[in-house]
């Protein structure tokens, strides 16, 4: 079996890498990891992995085999190297660690090659179809929700509002659950639009209320967040301050959840190649590890439960 960890990182990875080996290897598979991600495909880097040399990297996050953003991995030529990698190192299944990105790339190279393809989904964006829960998205919320509670302290001693950012381009998983968790007066997110005028509106009516500071949680793909926190403080006449939490949510130790959902999906994901079933993504379903096809994966946008947005607002009254 070959291993590869592709994509931006997440808490949990190394976890995924280590349950992938030691249960190979209790069937009697030898592991390949390939390094750097696809990079390691295209070039045909790799180092053999054994159950003792995963020792040890069960708490630790990144990854141990790198990753890599590798746009070359778009163009048909490169994915047929990486085809010929996998041929010319007899490898019967691949398992992919990362995010929808990493599975886009993973169905297309399922198209090239014979070996047998799976994916563990492992993002802090928590964005892939097919699963409730990714590798590293608990671990992201609770280092958010630690950096805030810590914010929020400052915030009531000063009596400011903050703007917390936190990561996000396009959709808003990590937001909303970080925003809900720390009593954020207001949540912003890719999915929802909303008008400076009603964010405006929302904290003169705080200040009314008697309340002289406030937490936004916004996902950095909403907005200009320093124009933001500029107008807010205008239009307010509070002090506002601008917090970006940034890559310390994709770094850290996992969470015991985290470790937990590695150890589980990787359980699957080498059960399946041993029956020889591939072009799958495993995931987590209303509470059991189950999988589906990497395409409809990919094809299928997963859905943001917005009725917790409106349970946020509530809670903020």
């Amino acid at each position: 079996m070959g291993v590869a960890t592709t994509g931006g990182d997440a808490p949990g990875m190394n976890a995924a890498i280590r349950g992938v080996v030691r249960i190979a290897n209790s069937k009697g598979f030898e592991v390949l990891g390939f390094e750097r991600g696809w990079e390691g495909l295209l070039s045909n880097r790799f180092r053999p992995l054994t159950s003792r040399s995963v020792g040890g990297i069960l708490h630790l996050g990144g990854t141990i085999l790198h990753t890599a953003r590798c746009l070359e991995f778009k163009k048909d030529e490169e994915v047929r190297k990486a085809a010929r990698t996998l041929e010319l190192n007899n490898i019967d299944g691949l398992i992919v660690i990362g995010g929808d990105g990493s599975f886009r790339g993973a169905r297309d190279l399922g198209k090239k090659t014979g070996t047998s393809i799976i994916g563990i989904p492992s993002s802090i964006d928590n964005d892939v179809f097919g699963t409730d829960e990714t590798i590293g998205f608990d671990s992201a919320v609770n280092t958010a929700v630690g950096e805030i509670d810590k914010i929020r302290d400052t915030a009531i001693s000063l009596e400011r509002i903050f703007i917390v950012e936190v990561m996000g381009r396009t959709r808003g998983f990590l937001a909303l659950t970080v925003g809900i968790t720390v009593g954020a007066e207001i949540i912003l997110l890719p999915e929802v639009k909303y008008e400076n005028e009603e964010i405006f509106r929302t904290f003169k009516e705080i200040k009314e209320k008697g309340k002289k500071s406030g937490i936004i949680v916004a996902a950095e793909g909403i907005v200009d967040t320093h124009q933001l926190a500029v107008e807010l403080e205008k239009a307010t006449e509070s002090e506002v301050r601008l917090s970006v939490l940034g890559y310390t949510q994709r770094g850290g130790n996992p969470s015991a959840r985290s470790r937990l959902l590695a150890s589980l999906f990787a359980d699957e994901a080498v059960e399946l190649l041993s029956r020889g079933e591939g072009g799958r993504v495993v995931g987590l379903q209303n509470g059991k590890i189950t999988s589906i096809s990497i395409e409809q994966s990919c094809k299928t946008e997963k859905p943001l439960e917005l009725n917790l947005l409106n349970l946020a607002r509530r809670l903020a009254a």
